[in-house]
This record gives structure tokens, sequence and C-alpha cells, in this order.
């Protein structure tokens, strides 16, 4: 396969942000998806959000799985720190890392195929715990990378390219994320940037656990409508918020914002009480103060 490079070098009267950076330094390689794909704009959107907030793009690691969602990782912040993990996996090694470096930003991009089927218990106890993180799921509803079945969050009745009829129910993560105990929950259409940029700097500047379900008709394989929550929708509270997804979800709608926020959320990190540092600088004084320490920790478990 042949890779296109972008050019290294930038306009000299581009704007740059209060770090120092253009828009342009916040760009990954060129993009291999289908034309017209709406990760791409997923992509872009993440680009203006991280150069919107003045993010030095060292200070970010995005981590992925498999599927078309989990390759666009390479397509923006070409100067942060990058994992692709294996399929559905996501979730545990940013966990690790995040325990081991809490310093850094982290973003999880996701498919509903890689979370939402071989990924969900990996997605579940994510949540759960609230790692500090933000977790986007591009949603299409097929697995794009393999000809177009379909996925589990795939509207019951849908139709597949090839005429077949989905007759399961689908999963939706929505639900599951407010009910796992998510701190900000939110849902985007990849092509409306003007809803989703905001979107995504809220999840950035979260304090807890953010998950946001980005709704991305795939051009070649799927297709699916969006709508808006009204203007003066409470997204505090959570028990009202799963009620109106399951509402709109009755009447074959598919509410897009922001569903949920915990204003004062805490993180894994404050659940364990670790220190205020990033652990991986711990030396060895400190991870073996020696025997009569453990000894005073024996028996304070006694």
């Amino acid at each position: 396969m042949t890779y296109i490079a972008k050019p290294t070098l930038h306009h000299p009267t581009l704007t740059r942000n209060q770090v120092g950076y253009t828009r342009r330094d916040y760009e990954g390689k060129v993009s291999t998806l289908c034309a017209g794909c709406g990760h791409d704009s997923i992509s872009a959107a993440i680009v203006q959000a991280c150069w919107e907030l003045d993010i030095e793009p060292h200070r970010v690691a995005k981590l992925s799985g498999i599927g078309c969602s989990s390759k666009t990782p390479d397509y923006f912040l070409g100067a942060s720190h990058g994992f692709n993990t294996v399929h559905g996996r996501m979730p545990s090694v940013l966990t690790g890392a995040y325990l081991a470096n809490r310093e850094l930003l982290y973003l999880g991009v996701s498919g509903d195929g890689d979370s939402a089927s071989i990924g969900l218990g990996q997605f579940a106890h994510a949540m759960r715990r609230g790692v500090r993180m933000v977790y986007i799921v591009e949603n299409n509803g097929v697995y794009g990378l393999t000809k177009g079945q379909f996925s589990a969050t795939a509207d019951r009745g849908s139709k597949s390219k090839k005429g077949a009829v989905n007759n399961d129910s689908p999963v939706d993560l929505i639900a599951l994320a407010l009910q796992l105990g998510a701190t900000y929950v939110g849902r985007g259409f990849s092509g409306d940037k003007e809803q989703l940029v905001p979107l995504i700097k809220g999840a950035i500047t979260h304090g807890g656990a953010a998950f946001l379900d980005v709704i991305s008709p795939c051009v070649t394989f799927n297709n699916h409508p969006g709508s808006k929550l009204h203007a003066d929708y409470d997204p505090t509270d959570r028990v009202r918020a799963a009620a109106q997804v399951q509402a709109l979800q009755a009447q074959g709608e598919v509410v897009t914002g922001l569903l949920y926020v915990e204003p004062q959320a805490h993180d894994l990190h404050h659940a364990m009480n670790t220190m205020a540092g990033a652990l991986n600088r711990l030396g060895e004084s400190e991870l073996c103060p020696g025997t009569a320490v453990l000894e005073r920790i024996n028996q304070g478990l006694r």
C-alpha cells in the first residue's frame, strides 16, 4: 500500500494558538478510508478541539483497537503518543497506561464492532472504574473492513447492502455508559462539526470517564438518521438522561448532544488514593521502602 505524506512546510501566516501551534500541527497522515467517510470528519473535529484548547500534542496519548475507526488515530495528532492494541482491548491497555502516568491526556478511539461486541466487557469496566479518558466510539453499525456485516449496534430491521435483514436487538452504548457510571455522556453526528467539536472539548476537560457515541454513517455499507436535544434539556440528571434515550429510541429517533455530565466527577486515581505524580517516576527507594515498612503494613492487616 502506498502512503501519501503531507508536506511538512506550513504557510507562515497560519494562525497559532496560545502554545504556538497551528491547526496543521495537530494533523496526522493522509487518510486511507473511503472517500466521504464520516470517521475523517471526527478526526477533523478532534484536531479542531485540541487546537482550540491549546493542548500540546506530546501531552496526548491516543489508543485504539481494530477496525475502520481504530485506524483513525494515525490521521490526527501525529506528534502525540500512540498505541494500536488488539481487537476490543483498548480500554485495558489505556487503563494500565493511565495508572502509570496520569499526567497525559488519554484519547481512546474505538468502533461499534470493537466496543459493542468483542470489547463490550472492556468498555463496561473502563466506564464503571472511572478511568479518566475520552472514549470515542465511531459508530456506523457495520464491520466496514470485512464488507459490511451488521455490528451489535445495528438497528433491528435494517438492511445490509446485499439485502440481509438484521433481526437482533441493538446494543445502546449510551444507555450502558449511563448505567455503568460514566460521568460525561454524549452522542454526536460526524456531519455536525458545530455540535461535535464542543462535545469533544467538554470530554477532554472533564475530570472522569467521558464517553461519546458518534454516529458516523458508513458511506459504503450503511446509513442512519439523527436528531438533537431540546435547548431546555437538563444534562445533570442521570435518570432522566436514560429515560430520554429510551423514549426517543421507541419513536425511532437517535438523540444527539450532551446527555449527561457530573460536574464534580472523580476518577480511578481518586478511588485508589494514588500519589499526585506519575507512578512511572517512582524510584527504588519508594518502590522498595524496606522490611520495617513492610512489617508495619502486615501488622495493619492482621
